[in-house]
C-alpha cells in the first residue's frame, strides 16, 4: 500500500548538521469479512486453464504509517513501523431475519427464462443532485406501464447512493428519504411485474475507479455499509428483485479482478447477512469493466455464495465504438455510420464499419456462452445500444442506410445476445421513450429491439 507522508522540516542550524523530521499520516483498512463455508464452482476456459472458483476475502492485512528520520552522517534512518486504525463503520445490519424463501423459488437459471427484454432507466437515479439532476422527470408508476406495453418485462436501476445521498458521509449512512424514494420505484416495477435490477452505479468512482490494493480494504468497508442499508431496505421484495453489486469497475490485469472479486465477495456477504428474502435472492456480479473480452480472459473464478445456483454474470456491449457511441471523429478515428452486412455506403465508404461485425460478435457471445452460460451461469447483458445520428451536424449522407444500419444492429445483437444466454437491458435516457406523456418518439428503435427479442 503506498503511504502518504507531509514532510515539516526544522533547520536547527549548527557547525556541521541539520535534521528533517517526516510525520506520516494514518493510513485505513476495512472490517475482517466472513468466509462462507460453500463448495467451490469449477470453471474450465478454453486454452487448458483451469481454475476453482474459490475465493474469500479476510481482511486481516494490515497497512502501516511509517517514521523516517534523515540525518547528516547516514541518510535515512527507519523506525519500526505503527499500525493505523481501520476505516470503519457502523454495523448496519441491525435487524437481520430468519431465511424466507417465499416467492423466491427461482434459482438463476430459471429466473432468467421469465426475462424477455430489459430496459435501463438511464442518467436519473445515478444523477448528481437526485433523480432530476440530469434532466429526466420523476418517475412514475405510468411510465413503468408505458415502458412495459412496449413489450419490455424488466427494468434496470441506476443508482448512486454514496455521491449525493449519505446522511453522514463519516458512517456512510444513506439518506432514508432516498432509500424509501428507490423502494417505492421498485415497488412500482414488482407491482406491474416487471424484474428489477438495481446496483450501486457509477457512484463517484469510489468503487469503480479504485479496484487496486491500495484501495482495498476502505472500499470493502464502503461496500459493505451501503450494501447491509440497500439490502435490508430491499428485503421484503420477491425474486422480480434483484441487486447488483456494482457497475462498470475498471478493471485491467489478474491482481486488479483479485480486488474486484473482493468487492464482489463482500457485496454477497452484507445481502445474505440481513435474512428474510434476501436469503435467497438472485444477485449479479460485474465482469471487469463489463467487457466482454476482459470477462473472457480474466474472470476464472466466482465469489463464494451459501446459496447455490443464484448468481449472474453482468457485461455491457457497445461495439464498435465508434458506431455505437462515438461524438466526434478523433486522430485515432472517425465515426462510423453504417454497420453490418447490406448496410454499408458506397457514398460514404470511409463511415463504414471495419471491426466488431457480424462475425466477431458471434465469437464474443459464443464464448462468453461457453465460459459462464453452459456453466449454469446467466448472463445479463446490462446495457447496450445503438443511436441514430439524424440530428445534429454529424448527419450521414446515406440517412436511410444508416437508420436502416441501426434498427439492424439493435435486432442482430439482441437477437445474438438471446440465443447465447444473456438478457439484454437496453439503455436509455429519453430519447426513446417520452418521460413526460409516455409515448414513444424512437418506434423503429422499439421495433428493432423486439424483433431480435421474440
Amino acid at each position: 500500500m503506498t503511504i502518504k507522508y507531509s514532510f515539516k522540516i526544522l533547520f536547527l542550524i549548527t557547525l556541521t548538521s541539520f535534521f528533517s523530521f517526516k510525520r506520516a499520516n494514518n493510513n485505513y483498512k476495512a472490517h475482517e469479512l466472513t468466509i462462507i463455508d460453500q463448495s467451490p464452482i469449477a470453471f474450465t476456459g478454453k486454452g487448458g486453464l483451469s481454475q476453482l472458483a474459490t475465493f474469500a476475502q479476510n481482511g486481516t492485512s494490515s497497512n502501516h504509517s511509517g517514521i523516517l528520520r534523515i540525518g547528516s552522517s547516514n541518510g535515512q534512518v527507519r523506525k519500526p513501523a505503527v499500525a493505523a486504525p481501520p476505516v470503519t463503520y457502523p454495523s448496519y445490519n441491525v435487524s437481520p431475519k430468519v431465511p424466507d424463501s417465499t416467492g423466491m423459488r427461482s434459482n438463476a437459471v430459471q429466473l432468467a427464462t421469465k426475462i424477455k427484454l430489459g430496459w435501463n432507466i438511464g442518467n436519473t437515479f445515478e444523477a448528481p443532485g437526485g433523480e432530476t439532476g440530469w434532466g429526466s422527470p420523476v418517475i412514475t408508476e405510468d411510465y413503468i406501464k408505458c415502458v412495459k406495453n412496449q413489450g419490455f418485462n424488466a427494468i434496470r436501476l441506476p443508482c448512486a447512493w454514496n455521491l449525493t445521498h449519505l446522511a453522514d458521509e463519516r458512517e456512510a449512512r444513506i439518506d432514508t428519504n432516498w432509500l424509501n424514494r428507490i423502494k417505492e420505484v421498485v415497488g412500482y416495477c414488482v407491482k406491474n411485474d416487471m424484474y428489477v435490477l438495481l446496483n450501486i452505479h457509477w457512484d463517484k468512482g469510489w468503487l469503480e475507479n479504485n479496484c487496486t490494493t491500495t484501495k482495498k480494504d476502505a472500499v470493502n468497508a464502503k461496500q459493505k455499509a451501503l450494501w447491509e442499508q440497500i439490502a435490508t431496505a430491499m428485503r421484503d421484495f420477491d425474486e422480480h428483485l434483484m441487486f447488483a453489486s456494482a457497475n462498470e469497475p475498471n478493471v485491467d490485469n489478474a491482481n486488479q479482478m483479485d480486488v474486484l472479486n473482493s468487492y464482489h465477495q463482500t457485496f454477497i456477504n452484507a445481502v445474505r447477512s440481513t435474512g428474510g428474502r434476501n436469503s435467497y435472492r438472485v444477485l449479479v456480479i460485474q465482469g471487469p469493466s463489463t467487457d466482454i473480452d476482459k470477462t473472457n480472459n480474466l474472470m476464472n473464478r466466482f465469489p463464494i455464495d451459501k446459496v447455490e445456483r443464484r448468481m449472474m454474470l453482468e457485461v455491457h456491449y457497445y461495439s464498435p465504438f465508434q458506431f455505437c457511441l462515438m461524438n466526434g471523429d478523433a486522430t485515432w478515428g472517425k465515426m462510423f455510420y453504417y454497420w453490418g452486412a447490406g448496410h454499408h455506403s458506397t457514398t460514404e465508404p470511409d463511415r463504414n464499419a471495419t471491426w466488431a461485425e457480424e462475425n466477431e460478435v458471434n465469437k464474443a457471445f459464443e464464448k462468453l456462452k461457453t465460459n459462464f452460460f453452459d456453466k449454469g451461469i446467466p448472463v445479463i447483458m446490462g446495457e447496450y445500444g445503438a443511436y441514430r445520428r439524424s440530428n445534429g451536424k454529424d448527419v450521414p449522407k446515406d440517412l436511410a442506410i444508416h437508420n436502416d444500419a441501426v434498427d439492424y444492429w439493435l435486432t442482430y445483437i439482441t437477437k445474438q445476445a438471446k440465443a447465447n444466454g444473456m438478457l439484454p437491458f437496453f439503455w436509455d435516457t429519453g430519447g426513446t421513450l417520452d418521460r413526460q406523456n409516455y409515448s414513444v418518439k424512437d418506434q423503429r428503435t422499439i421495433v428493432a429491439l423486439n424483433a431480435g427479442a421474440n
